[in-house]
């Protein structure tokens, strides 16, 4: 009765094929400005910029897979492209393992550029020294280098919910880190502001820049929660109750999460 009722209230989220492409193009373009920008422009060489260009292109690996597979489908669907099944399922695994890549590898960087940002303010006059650019490479190089294996890892053993457990744990290792970082560092400027209005005796400016500085930081993690959340949540939901009829109901609408993730 209960999974009759599901089904009767479920209709899942059938977004067309054509939607997924766009998204993906116009994904795929927007990164590779950012790129562009970062290697045109000789005052971004940077640690903190090639960490942000490392973001971007770990973006494009999702763009990229995203247009592939959807390219795929609709060449399959059309009857353009006829391939044997064992293909189609090599290709499944291919994808997937760049989708993984692109996911261990961006969150990977989001928390870089955060322990990055927070180097730059609690360590300013040393920043230089600790932040080499060969120490920067070698992090972009391990990043990458974790990034595939676990990727081989996590599409050689996708059934196992352990696999499963290891990258929801770390999402929430990504959003404790930052959630910290961030709020400490937001906690130093409130009170630095708060030192310098004092001195100023101007209250009032340090009231606005405290609230626009909490609204910064409520909009980053906030669209980085809205963004990865979702598609985290899916794998819990994969992990703790996957035959019942409400978690069911969840799974359909995985395209709208990937759709957030793009």
């Amino acid at each position: 009765a209960t999974a009759g009722a599901g089904g009767a209230w479920c209709q899942g989220l059938n977004i067309p094929n054509e939607l997924f492409l766009t998204l993906g193009l116009v994904s795929l373009v927007e990164n590779l400005l950012v790129v562009a920008a970062i290697l045109k422009n000789r005052n971004l060489h940077s640690p903190m910029y090639y960490f942000i260009c490392c973001l971007a292109v770990s973006d494009m690996l999702v763009s990229i897979s995203n247009l592939t597979e959807t390219l795929f489908l609709l060449l399959l669907e059309h009857g353009v492209l006829v391939v044997r099944p064992t293909i189609v399922r090599h290709m499944d695994n291919v994808i997937d393992m760049l989708i993984c890549s692109s996911i261990v590898s961006s969150l990977s960087f989001l928390g870089v550029i955060a322990v990055d940002r927070y180097i730059t303010i609690f360590y300013a006059l040393r920043y230089h020294s600790i932040m080499t650019l060969q120490r920067a490479v070698v992090t972009m190089a391990s990043v990458w280098l974790a990034s595939t294996v676990s990727s081989t890892v996590f599409i050689t053993y996708y059934r196992s919910n352990a696999i499963l457990l290891c990258l929801i744990g770390f999402f929430l290792f990504m959003l404790v880190l930052m959630l910290v970082l961030y709020i400490h560092m937001f906690a130093l400027a409130r009170h630095h502001l708060r030192s310098i209005s004092s001195q100023q005796k101007q209250p009032t400016i340090y009231r606005s820049s405290s609230l626009k500085g909490a609204v910064t930081l409520t909009i980053l993690l906030g669209v980085f929660f809205i963004c990865w959340g979702p598609f985290f949540f899916h794998l819990i939901l994969i992990v703790t109750c996957p035959t019942n009829p409400f978690c069911t109901c969840f799974f359909s609408y995985f395209n709208l999460f990937l759709i957030l993730i793009i």
